[in-house]
């Protein structure tokens, strides 16, 4: 591991953020003289974000913690473009109003994780609309565009992959780099931003926006990206068979969020708490060591502290009490997600896979087949059974372990 001397690089490196870093020496010796203003972008495509933008958040979160300003940067203007970076086709456009709102949705997670204000430290929340909207075309093409060139543009990854697979990528997308770029020169000018954060696949992106901030202003700016996030069994980090991890809890049950960190793999638990928790590394330590069924305790840990920060620390308390509710009584935890049956009742495949604890019916079908579908507790061993409760009648329908829902008559 590189010894750093700045607080900054020294908590991002022991934690495990840095994958890559521009000119290392340089950002090390100025984050220990003065405060560095950093961004990390987020476009607005849904009405929450979801797991796989946590590490993001969370390098906000280290830089405000190790006293410097985290500017969070809403693409209200990038997000009628589309990144395609790791994308094999193109996003699907929205209104104004509807990235308006996705933003105004998306607020709330970076309220409660960053502290704002009007300090120097203090984070701000900034819309790259403002500067982007704003930008004649010609303009751009003439003080921006003529810092670019197709034949490096083209060697980006975001621009290779989706060629060499022979998929469309529109001069729209092929023109976000450039946005981008733009993006880190405007927060330069205007907040003194000397810092890109980004994922690994935001590097070519980053060393754009760096190289045009030389070039235009004579500006010395940096960049640091994180590794590629996947877990132990090697899935992409923040999906699961139901689909994304939101981190908004219309989109996703507090008890599901809690239960998704809650069910991690034992290897990743160490690397969860420093990424995504504020617990010391020396209890980290105690934890990751622990053996058999007491790495479970490190799980609730980590389930708890990432759902307190990202939720509130009462979603925290009240998907504990459901799981222990739910596991240890063999009751109906008040915070499982549920599912209203309709009058005639609902097919148990139906249920299964409304609640997306199966892709399909076929699916469900083979888990009932499995015998790993109980209704309170009992198998269900017929794949056509139809559920019907009383009005107002209650019942828990799990599959295997660790899901379970409410049915409700």
């Amino acid at each position: 591991m590189t010894e750093f001397s700045s607080s900054l690089l020294r908590l991002l490196s022991e934690r495990g953020y840095i994958h890559q870093v521009t000119d290392a020496g340089a950002l090390d010796a100025l984050a220990g003289k003065q405060v560095v203003p950093g961004y990390a972008g987020f476009d607005a495509t849904a009405s929450s974000l979801h797991v796989g933008h946590l590490v993001q958040i969370m390098l906000l979160r280290r830089l405000q913690q190790a006293g410097h300003k985290p500017i969070v940067v809403m693409g209200g203007g990038t997000t009628k473009v589309g990144d395609p970076s790791g994308k094999d086709e193109s996003r699907k456009m929205l209104t104004n109003e509807a990235i308006e709102e996705n933003i105004a949705a998306i607020r709330p997670v970076f309220m409660r994780m960053l502290d704002f204000g009007d300090g120097p430290t203090d984070a701000v929340m900034v819309n790259n609309d403002e500067w982007l909207s704003t930008l004649g075309y010609i303009e751009l093409l003439r003080d921006v565009g003529a810092h670019f060139t197709i034949n490096r543009m083209l060697t980006f990854d975001s621009v290779k992959l989706r060629l060499d697979r022979e998929q469309p990528l529109t001069f729209l997308e092929f023109n976000y780099m450039i946005l981008q770029a733009y993006d880190f020169r405007t927060l330069a000018q205007t907040y003194g931003c000397r810092l890109q954060m980004g994922g690994s696949d935001q590097w070519g992106n980053i060393v754009n926006g760096i190289e045009l901030g030389r070039r235009m202003d004579a500006a010395e700016l940096f960049g640091v990206t994180t590794p590629l996030l996947t877990t132990a069994s090697g899935a992409k980090m923040g999906k699961t068979a139901a689909g994304a991890v939101w981190l908004n809890e219309d989109l996703l049950p507090h008890y599901d969020f809690w239960q998704y960190w809650r069910n991690c793999d034992d290897a990743d638990v160490g690397r969860f708490l420093r990424l995504f928790t504020d617990v010391s590394l020396e209890e980290i330590a105690k934890l990751e060591a622990l053996e058999g069924a007491a790495i479970n305790d490190a799980k609730i840990r980590l389930a708890n502290e990432v759902t307190a920060m990202v939720r509130g620390p009462e979603a925290a308390q009240a998907a504990e009490a459901t799981a222990r509710e739910t596991f240890a009584g063999g009751g109906l935890g008040a915070d499982l997600p549920t599912l209203d049956l309709p009058a005639g009742g609902l097919s148990v495949m139906a249920a299964l896979t409304e609640l997306g604890f199966t892709k399909s019916n076929g699916e469900a079908k083979r888990k009932v087949g499995e015998g790993a579908v109980k209704l309170d507790d009992a198998a269900i061993t017929d794949p056509g059974a139809t559920i019907t409760l009383d009005a107002g009648a209650t019942a828990k329908l799990s599959l295997g372990k660790k899901k379970h829902a409410i049915l409700k008559g």
